[in-house]
């Protein structure tokens, strides 16, 4: 193993193999960021609406679940890359007029958005029926309407029981975006094939885009770990309901 590839030129003369790479690490990361705030807000709307008394709002988010999490991840990338634009005659005069970078960008965005958001969303209903059902009844009898009975009792101590499973999901994000290199978008896991195949060099290149790996993960496992010790709630048990 020789760590001077990274401090030599690519052919084109566009910095080093380690910039390459560390380029790659930034289109990885921007991706993560995005995808993962689309995912949480979209997630929570979709758990929410499974909890709800409505029961067609209950159906539409169990269909939107069971859609987005049961098709695989690279099918569902060739379909908003490839198929969406044939189909919305809008969608394809707007990607027309995007640059290619940015198109992969933003579908890489949006697919990953989407396919997290239904796992999330079974998160935050799962979070928000192991609380006793007391709580929900006590912010009516407060006075408060549906909307404020979730943003001020419901959702703030679902969240809290909610945060190990959305650590490993965020996870997942972080590491599912390596599939984004299927519609060409030069994020890690693209950048890394292209140096190995342009050098030779697998081991160098695929050890250093683990290692990269490695370490986003756990400090995004260290955040949340955090943010869960922060926000935890003495005395508090998930899991289960009370009468």
């Amino acid at each position: 193993m020789s760590l001077g590839i990274f401090l030599e030129q690519v052919p084109d003369g566009d910095g080093t193999w380690g910039y390459m790479l560390l380029s790659g690490l930034g289109w990885t990361l921007a991706v993560a960021f995005f995808a993962w705030i689309f995912a949480f807000v979209l997630g929570s709307l979709i758990g929410i609406a499974r909890t709800t008394e409505k029961r067609w709002l209950v159906r539409l988010g169990g269909a939107y679940v069971e859609l987005f999490r049961n098709i695989p991840l690279l099918v569902q990338f060739f379909v908003w890359y490839f198929v969406i634009p044939g189909l919305i005659p809008a969608v394809k005069s707007w990607v027309i007029t995007l640059d290619p970078t940015i198109h992969q960008f933003v579908t890489a965005i949006i697919c990953l958005g989407f396919f997290t958001s239904s796992r999330i969303a079974e998160q935050v209903r799962s979070g928000i029926q192991s609380l006793p059902r007391g709580q929900r009844n006590a912010g009516y009898a407060l006075g408060l309407t549906s909307m404020q009975t979730y943003r001020f009792v419901l959702l703030p101590m679902a969240y809290r029981i909610i945060i190990p499973p959305l650590t490993s999901e965020l996870m997942n994000l972080i590491k599912n975006t390596a599939v984004a290199y299927s519609i060409g978008l030069v994020e890690l896991f693209f950048r890394t094939r292209e140096m190995g195949e342009m050098t030779f060099r697998y081991f160098e290149a695929f050890g250093a885009a683990t290692l990269m790996y490695i370490v986003i993960a756990m400090l995004a496992n260290r955040v949340m770990a955090l943010v869960e010790r922060r926000t935890a709630v003495p005395g508090l048990i998930a899991g289960g309901k009370h009468g």
